[in-house]
Parts: C-alpha cells; sequence; structure tokens
C-alpha cells in the first residue's frame, strides 16, 4: 500500500513552488514537536514511530497515484514526472518510541532537501499524533491500574485502521492484550476475548449458554455474568466448572460494589482462584476509583482509542534550518501565539539520584534522548516489526520509572519536570 495520496494537497503545490523556484534541492531540517501539553497532562507519551518509517518506505508515487494527479490537476507535468522517482533518502533521529516528552521536547528530526522533506509532514505528523495521544492515556491507565492486567477494547470505537494503531499504542505504554486480531497478527500483540451478551441472549437459557461455551473452550474461559441476575449467574458458572471458571466478567451496574458481592460469592463458593474482570466506559479515572475493589483485569475501549478527553498529541512538523550549501540559515515562525525556536536541537534529560529533574534542550548533560531512526533513507531494523514495539514497551518502562512519582498523579498539574533551552 502507497502512502504517497495520505498527505495534504498543500505539500505537493509547495513542492511544485520550489521547483519552480530553484529551491527545492536546499538542504533542510524539519522538527516534530508539541507547544504545550493537553491541559493538566503531566507528561506524555511517544509512539507510533515504527509506523512512521514503515510508512515512509512506502510513500511512493505508482502509476495509479500519478495519473489520480493529473487528472485531479493537483501539480504540473514536470512537478508528476519528479514524483514518478520519489523516494526519501534523507535521515531521521528521534526520541526512541515509548518515551516521555514534554512541550517543545523534538520528539523527530527529519533532513533532507525540501523537497523530499516538505511531503512526509502529514504522515508523519497524523500517525505520531493519534498513536502518541492514545498512548499517553494508556500509561495514565496503567499507572491507575497498579500492575493489574490492562485488555485493550476499543476496535468498534475508532476507525478500524485507527484501532489496530491504538491496540499496537496502548500495549507500547503498558496494556497486556488486545481484543483486535489485526492488531496481533500486525505487532504480534496478545490477543484475548470469549463472548458478548448476544451469545447468551442466543440461547434458550443462561445455562445452556455457559454450557456451550465451556464445552467449546473448557474451563480455562471468561463467562459474562451480567446479563440476567450476577447472582444467579455466578452461582451457575460455578457449577458448571466445578469451580474452576478462570473468570467471570461484569459489564454493568456499580463495578465497584458488584465486584464485592462477587468475590465474596465466588469465595464462598470455593472458587478462590477465578478472577473478576470489569469493563463498561473505564478511563484512568474509574480505573482509581476501583483501586480497591477486588478486581483482578479491566477492560478499556471509547476511552483509550479517543485519547481519554485528547485525541491529539498536537505535534506540528515545522522547518528550523536550511542551507545552500555553505552555511546554515535557522529559521522560526514568530506569529503570534504559535512562535518556535529556530535551529535544529539535540535533547537530553537530567537524571538525579536516578529521578529525572529536567528536560533539556541544547545540552549534552544526562541520558542522551536522541537516536538514529533512518539513514539515507533506510530504517534502523531494531525499530520495526513486533521487535521494535517490544523494545518501545520496555523502553517505556525505563523512561516511566524515571519519573518523579508527582507525574503520575491523575489529577491536573504542572509538567513533571521543566524544560530548559541552554
Amino acid at each position: 500500500m502507497s502512502y504517497a495520496l495520505m498527505t495534504d494537497r498543500y505539500e505537493l503545490t509547495m513542492l511544485q513552488a520550489a521547483l519552480r523556484s530553484g529551491k527545492s534541492e536546499r538542504e533542510c531540517v524539519f522538527e516534530v514537536f508539541t507547544r504545550q501539553l493537553p491541559s493538566g497532562r503531566r507528561y506524555g507519551v511517544l509512539a507510533g514511530v515504527g509506523r512512521v518509517l514503515d510508512a515512509i518506505a512506502d510513500f511512493r508515487f505508482g502509476q495509479d497515484e500519478l495519473d489520480y494527479l493529473r487528472k485531479a490537476e493537483v501539480v504540473d507535468e514536470k512537478t508528476l514526472e519528479w514524483l514518478k522517482n520519489y523516494k526519501f533518502s534523507g535521515s531521521i533521529t528521534g526520541y526512541r518510541e515509548g518515551e516521555i516528552y514534554f512541550a517543545n521536547s523534538p520528539v523527530m528530526t527529519v533532513r533532507g532537501t525540501f523537497a523530499e522533506a516538505v511531503l512526509l509532514e502529514t504522515v508523519i505528523l497524523s500517525i505520531l499524533n493519534y498513536d502518541s495521544a492514545v498512548a499517553s492515556a494508556a500509561s495514565r491507565m496503567h499507572t491507575a491500574a497498579s500492575g493489574r492486567f490492562l485488555a485493550e477494547m476499543g476496535a468498534r470505537r475508532a476507525h478500524e485502521s485507527a484501532a489496530i494503531a491504538a491496540a499496537r499504542a496502548a500495549f507500547i505504554a503498558g496494556f497486556d492484550a488486545t481484543s483486535n486480531l489485526e492488531a496481533g497478527r500486525s505487532w504480534g500483540i496478545p490477543t484475548m476475548g470469549t463472548s458478548a451478551h448476544s451469545f447468551t441472549l442466543l440461547h434458550d437459557s443462561e445455562k445452556e449458554a455457559f454450557e456451550a461455551q465451556i464445552a467449546s473452550m473448557g474451563p480455562d474461559t471468561t463467562l459474562l455474568v451480567d446479563t440476567y441476575d450476577i447472582t444467579s449467574a455466578v452461582k451457575m458458572a460455578v457449577k458448571l466448572t466445578g469451580g474452576k471458571v478462570s473468570a467471570v466478567r461484569i459489564d454493568s451496574g456499580d463495578l465497584g460494589s458488584a465486584a464485592v458481592e462477587v468475590r465474596r460469592q465466588l469465595d464462598d463458593l470455593g472458587a478462590k482462584q477465578t478472577r473478576i474482570v470489569v469493563t463498561s466506559d473505564l478511563d484512568e479515572y474509574t480505573i482509581a476509583a476501583l483501586s480497591a475493589a477486588p478486581v483482578d483485569r479491566f477492560g478499556v475501549g471509547t476511552s483509550l482509542v479517543t485519547g481519554s478527553g485528547h485525541p491529539t498529541a498536537g505535534f506540528v512538523y515545522k522547518l528550523v534550518a536550511h542551507t545552500d550549501g555553505a552555511e546554515w540559515t535557522e529559521v522560526a515562525k514568530t506569529s503570534k501565539s504559535k512562535t518556535n525556536r529556530g535551529g535544529e536541537k539535540r535533547a537530553s534529560r537530567l537524571i538525579e539520584s536516578g529521578t529525572a529533574s529536567a528536560e533539556l534542550i541544547g545540552s549534552d548533560v544526562g541520558r542522551p534522548l536522541q537516536v538514529d531512526l533512518m539513514s539515507g533513507g533506510k530504517a534502523e531494523k531494531q525499530y520495526l516489526g513486533n521487535k521494535g514495539v517490544m523494545a518501545a514497551k520496555a523502553h517505556h518502562l525505563d523512561a516511566k520509572a524515571e519519573l518523579p512519582k508527582t507525574a503520575l498523579r491523575l489529577s491536573k498539574g504542572e509538567p513533571a519536570i521543566p524544560t530548559i533551552f541552554s
């Protein structure tokens, strides 16, 4: 699949104008950053880097794409001829996937000619903005869950392609599994899921439905117990499995009090190893509110795939420097409320006694945050595929562990650490 037309028209019209002005081959540096974190958020989580690298490799203009651009009269023949041979040959550095970021963190730096680099703006931002929004929400949910199992279940609440990306981002930020089979196939994420209320309603009785599910999957399954009466369903689940049913799921009502009653009933019936799973419009706040309840697993959908109130990370893609081959010129916007700093930036995180204390822009002190992601148009393989996902997941846990404890509060507050320019 080509990503070439998953872009804004003005990327191509800028290319055409730059070809005419003679500036298209100027070497340029573009940076991806956000001017501010979402209101009240203390940190962000970068996700989507591996997907960006894949997208750039597939950002090519085949005959179908060129025919469309010609028919729609988007650009002229000279530009179409240039696009026919397009392949990004520049370099990319940036924060590792799973890394923590703050306002003005240069999470990705793209170097190449203006013509090559400008075309990537939309696809880079569309991936990083969505994936990072989901990962940032997922990280907060992971904190709220305090080590308990988290399942991503939001496929039916998102665009079909976004759902796969959301499952990947959530897994990187601490979730344990997804209900989305394509995410499992594409990225090697563990999948889970057993039955919905429709399965129970299909049968002539709840007992018949439970018997069918157990016969198919064995007692190592999760039975949905709130279609009718929870107490009766739990009793039946235990009886039919000899107390060996793996888990029961509650999807409605007062989840906290229901979990307490179900736990008491399971223990009284001798099913002390049976886990309790809760779903139903959870977010980080409801998960935290259930911290004292005997819940073993959480299934999260809508809130997760919509960034829990912040569906975009707010990243922008800005030209910060260019050269004619001799000296570099730093450039930056100065328009009101949308200013940025010119010049290519390096970033590090100051760590004191094992705890992050500042994000340093323009300093070599502390833990370096940028790594090589692509050189000569070729991606570094360790950041791709399932291997890249697993590395990003591990890196996120390490980076999150460096944050001060105040960063993990769910209440609104200032960024966990200050960003300092030098």
